[in-house]
């Protein structure tokens, strides 16, 4: 497994759409690829886990600063496609973020998580991730 930037210079977006597609389901790949690249004009990053020639992980996330967390990295999106899952693809590139987040003098890493996605859970508990808060929202 290889790990690769997602753009220009490493692995083309259109190779990680059908992995990104089994996070953002409600997306279709087209919409998925659009507001990605709106994402990307605005500082979202990603990184993708190549084995065997096939994207099999993704990981988008952006480096920001606010008051409440300082500099930090906030981890938008992560999915390892079904049939890699537990294979270490998450590990690395979480591993990688973190690595990253380290780099650029960030005080922490932040992630929201679906309330039914309890391996998601289990698996971000196992990376010393805490439970700080909960996420609130009014769709509009």
């Amino acid at each position: 497994m290889n790990i690769y930037v997602v753009g220009e210079t490493g692995i083309a977006l259109e190779k990680i759409l059908p992995v990104m597609a089994e996070l953002r389901t409600a997306l279709s790949e087209d919409a998925i690829r659009k507001q990605i690249r709106r994402q990307m004009a605005d500082g979202y990053e990603m990184l993708a886990v190549v084995d065997a020639g096939q994207a099999v992980a993704v990981c988008g996330f952006v480096t920001k600063e606010k008051l409440a967390w300082g500099k930090h990295i906030y981890i938008d999106d992560l999915v390892t496609v079904a049939d890699a899952q537990s294979k270490g693809a998450g590990h690395l590139l979480l591993d990688t973020v973190i690595k990253l987040a380290k780099e650029r003098g960030c005080a922490s890493v932040h992630l929201d998580s679906g309330v039914q996605r309890f391996a998601a859970h289990r698996f971000y508990l196992r990376h010393n991730f805490d439970i700080t808060s909960h996420h609130f929202a009014l769709n509009l």
